[in-house]
């Protein structure tokens, strides 16, 4: 898996994790489509990480004003 490859499917992750369906389905269906070998779970769960953190950064700077 190269560098552009975990960009990629980074960006697919913060597109698609506030739609009303599984971004983990987006995960899975970008990796197919982009010929991407998976892993395994690990790369997913720090994808999943990194939306709590961002999410979590977004709202404790909303909540501070």
């Amino acid at each position: 898996m190269e560098i552009i490859d975990v960009v990629l499917l980074g960006i697919l992750q913060g597109l698609t994790e506030f739609l009303p369906v599984s971004s983990s389905g987006h995960l899975v269906l970008g990796q197919y489509l982009l010929g991407i070998k998976s892993p395994g779970n690990t790369l997913e769960i720090l994808f999943h990480i990194g939306t709590l953190g961002s999410v979590y950064l977004y709202f404790s700077m909303i909540l501070e004003k």
